[in-house]
Parts: C-alpha cells; structure tokens; sequence
C-alpha cells in the first residue's frame, strides 16, 4: 500500500481527537471507552487548543489523501511528562492501516523533524500490556519510569 508521512496541516488538527481515541489502549475482551472519555482534562491536553504553541507539531500517514494515521507532540502535563522541555508522544493509526510499517515510518519522521528543531529527547506513556511497546523499543525508547501498569518512556534525539 503506497502511503505519504507528512506534517499535518492546520485543518486537519480536529482530526486528532479520533486519533487520540485510536490510541487508547483497551485491553483484550474489554469494551471500548465512550467517546465520552475525550472531554476529561486528562485527555484533553493532547488535542486542545493544538497548534497555538510552538511545541505543538503533528505528521501524518496519508494513503491516497486520506489521513489514516497521526503522531504529535507538544509539551503538555500529561501521562508521560518528564520535564517542562520535553514534549510527550501520541501516536496513532486507524486499526485497518496498523501492521504496515506506516506507524514506524510515521514516527521516524517525526522524531528526525524534532531532532532538527533542536529537542533533545521526547516522552510517552504505554500500557505495559500495549503491543505498541515494542514499536516504541524499536524507535530506541527506553523506560524511563516504571509504574504498575504502565510505562513511562523516552528516546534521546
């Protein structure tokens, strides 16, 4: 399947709310969250108000110039903050687009964009039992912080 990564357009920024809802790991033989659960505080400092901080940069997976999948960062008080100058990771894909390479491919770009506006290092937050993890791994992030259920990790740029 030929796909396109590229920055993601002002427009297209109401589309991380479905991509963060994509990201939310539920754990096998649950049932999915509402789409409720958007409108808590905790969730909503990744997509509010996006692209009003210089910190706020978004790709996308485009197959045929529909967005399939999203990575983003910004630096915000979420599940994997580290410090105040390091932005946190969410990323995303439709689960038709998952298993293809798009969401590693999706990330490299992104961590090498960040890389050249001079971050240091980038932080997220993964379910221990989130298949995720591993992509993570391969991208070369580290755990950073272990707690019962989750990971805290991070990449050095």
């Amino acid at each position: 399947m030929q796909y396109k990564i590229r920055k993601m357009t002002e427009q297209e920024y109401p589309l991380l709310e479905d991509f963060l809802y994509e990201s939310l790991f539920v754990p096998l033989g649950k049932p999915p969250f509402p789409r409720s659960i958007l409108q808590t505080p905790e969730l909503q400092v990744y997509t509010a108000d996006f692209g009003s901080s210089r910190h706020d940069i978004a790709f996308v997976a485009d197959v045929d110039g529909k967005v399939v999948g999203a990575a983003w960062v910004r630096i915000m008080d979420d599940y994997g903050h580290i410090d105040d100058e390091t932005p946190s990771l969410a990323i995303a894909l439709y689960k038709e687009y998952r298993g293809m390479g798009m969401g590693t491919a999706l990330l490299q770009e992104l961590l090498s964009f960040l890389k050249t506006q001079g971050y240091s290092r980038v932080s997220l937050s993964a379910q221990k039992a989130n298949q995720a993890v591993n992509l993570y791994r391969r991208a070369g992030f580290e755990i950073y912080l272990e707690r019962e259920e989750e990971y805290i990790m991070a990449v050095s740029l």
